[in-house]
């Protein structure tokens, strides 16, 4: 299916990489949405140049990605492209959309045999067209699928009559078909692609046009700049479906009440109408798809109706005016981006039975009250509540094992974070700059600690890290000025690079008997360290390691110590330079600045 990138969400990408799950599966590659549980074929664009023999493939209806399955429900536009050893595909019954592109240069598209009167089919879908196509067609009733783009450009096609089999009409279809006067469109078309009809002899017959809107069989197609700032539907003729993107280029329109009986927000439907202000959504809205009202500035209400099953990846993203919402107890995710930017969102309320926030989901959004965690929650990704200033206490359920990379970095009023018993992972960057953070309580089942995770935060005074804790990265408490007294884990072999870096008032640092390595910088400008006793397990010191530890009267050094790094005490200005055996190796400058 053609992807139609937005400028908003490559501006997203920028802030936040949009995670998109990838799995192999008998050797093909694929993309997989964790929230509808459904899979698509990605690039495997090489396949058959290993051998260069013929090639003939299985698309599976269902794929198994550890112990989870998804259904292989579309084939996307580089799939196979170029493959030219590819000879023969069988697509699963499961597939809902496909694109012409991915077997463009295929020997699937080579062989003749696979084009009937000018039309090419795979297994019931319909590919492409070309010249030799009758002017008026006849879609066979046979078809499944038309992929998207697969009329595209066809200067032949006056009329084409869809059966009844066809229940999408994909991106750019009928694309640029100048010489398309009619299209007969069955009922059981449930869903228009982007630029399905662009430039086609409909489009641009002017007399098709009503009020600023091109309608086909009672199907919503585009509304362009005429359309009036309070937009009515059609009523002679009931609108039952919108088209993908159909209201990105309604400038002036203001408000408008969807039809009772529509049962898709499609993709990019109200892209960037930037004077919409009020939607009346039916209660037949069952899927808002991806970028639905993105950039939406001025909307203020669009109440979902509690049928909702689904919510598309940045559906209301930079709606800055969008002050609450409430979600249905139907969704068990919310995507990636879908309020990132709601800087008036005051309150959410979660569904009962919510299992995933994706990356990015909530942020930016700095009027955000916290939410209440449902305790089906399983996955909060990274950076969902970057920036949610306004957050102060926080509780995590006990389904949440691991918390993913900056999901609540720049909360700089959040205090308290009740953590479960079960948490075994705090990701990067998790709470860094959290400023305000006073307290955490780390829990038993903890291993991991990533880099960055308490960087900053300034206001932590008391931690205590429990035995579990093999693993703490570099700078993980950087800056956590306030911090007084630390006991690292038992099972710590490594002080990480910068672990400590910056923690004017760390008074007291006690080592465990198995650390071996004391990372570079790992306590530079701890000023108030008054005495290390290093167990005889530590070999290495690495660079800077306590740097302008000014307070710093008495270390104890290990009898088997290998390697004091450059700088390592430098400018530790209360301590005696200590005699070492020979065999330890002192990097320059290691004890420069400290008393003779």
């Amino acid at each position: 299916m053609k992807k139609h990138i937005s400028t908003l969400l490559a501006l997203f990408i920028i802030l936040l990489p949009i995670t998109a799950e990838e799995a192999v599966y008998n050797d093909l590659r694929y993309t997989i949405d964790p929230i509808l549980r459904t899979a698509e074929v990605a690039d495997n664009s090489t396949v058959g140049w290993d051998v260069k023999s013929d090639v003939k493939l299985h698309i599976p209806a269902q794929i198994t990605v550890g112990q989870r399955t998804f259904t292989v429900t579309g084939i996307s536009e580089k799939a196979f492209k170029g493959c030219k050893y590819l000879a023969e595909i069988v697509l699963p019954p499961t597939l809902e959309y496909l694109s012409r592109s991915a077997f463009e240069g295929t020997g699937i598209w080579f062989n003749k045999e696979n084009w009937n009167e000018g039309a090419l089919f795979i297994d019931s879908c319909l590919i492409a067209t070309d010249k030799t196509i009758a002017p008026k067609y006849m879609v066979p009733t046979s078809t499944r699928l038309i992929a998207a783009g697969a009329f595209q450009g066809n200067k032949t096609l006056i009329r084409v009559e869809l059966p009844a089999s066809i229940k999408r009409i994909d991106n750019d279809v009928f694309r640029d078909c100048k010489n398309l006067t009619k299209v007969v469109i069955p009922t059981s078309v449930q869903w228009i692609g982007q630029d399905a009809f662009l430039n086609s002899g409909i489009w641009l017959n002017e007399k098709k046009w009503r009020k600023g809107a091109l309608y086909i069989d009672g199907c919503l197609i585009a509304v362009n700049a005429d359309a009036p700032e309070k937009f009515v539907f059609k009523d002679k003729t009931p609108t039952r479906l919108i088209a993908a993107g159909a209201f990105r280029n309604a400038k002036k329109v203001r408000t408008l009440s969807i039809p009772e009986g529509v049962t898709i927000i499609p993709v990019a439907c109200f892209y960037q109408c930037h004077e919409l202000s009020d939607v009346q959504l039916p209660s037949s809205i069952k899927c808002v798809e991806r970028l639905a009202f993105a950039n939406c500035e001025k909307l203020k209400s669009a109440t979902l109706p509690n049928g909702l099953e689904y919510l598309g990846a940045a559906a209301f993203s930079q709606c800055r005016n969008l002050k609450s919402q409430h979600l249905s107890d139907n969704l068990i995710g919310i995507p990636t981006a879908c309020f990132y930017l709601c800087s008036s969102l005051g309150s959410i309320t979660l569904p009962k039975r919510l299992e995933i926030i994706a990356d990015g989901a909530f942020a930016a959004c700095t009027n955000l009250e916290e939410p209440v965690l449902p305790p089906t929650l399983q996955h909060i990704g990274e950076k969902a509540f970057v920036s949610c200033s306004r957050f102060r206490e926080i509780s995590i359920p006990a389904s949440v094992i691991t918390i993913k990379k900056g999901a609540f970095m720049d909360c700089t009023h959040l205090t308290r974070v009740n953590l479960p018993e079960t948490l075994y992972a705090i990701d990067d960057e998790t709470f860094m700059n959290c400023i305000s953070l006073e307290r955490i309580v780390l829990p038993k089942a903890l291993f991991r600690i990533g880099k960055k995770a308490f960087n900053n935060c300034q206001e932590l005074f008391t931690l205590h890290l429990t035995d579990n804790i093999h693993l703490i990265e570099s700078e993980a408490f950087m800056g956590c000025k306030k911090l007084y007294e630390i006991a690292l884990p038992p099972q710590l072999r490594v002080l990480s690079d910068g672990t400590f870096a910056s923690c004017s008032n760390l008074y007291k640092l006690t080592f465990n008997d198995q650390l071996k390595m004391i990372g570079d910088g790992a306590c530079y400008q701890c000023r108030q360290l008054r005495e290390l006793i290093l167990p005889d397990s530590v070999s290495i010191i690495g660079e800077d390691a306590f740097t302008e530890c000014s307070n710093l009267r008495q270390v104890h050094f290990p009898a088997n110590l290998e390697t004091i790094g450059t700088n390592a005490f430098r400018d530790c200005s209360s301590l005696k330079q200590p005699a070492l055996p020979a065999e330890t190796t002192i990097g320059k400058n290691a004890f420069k600045g400290c008393k003779k």
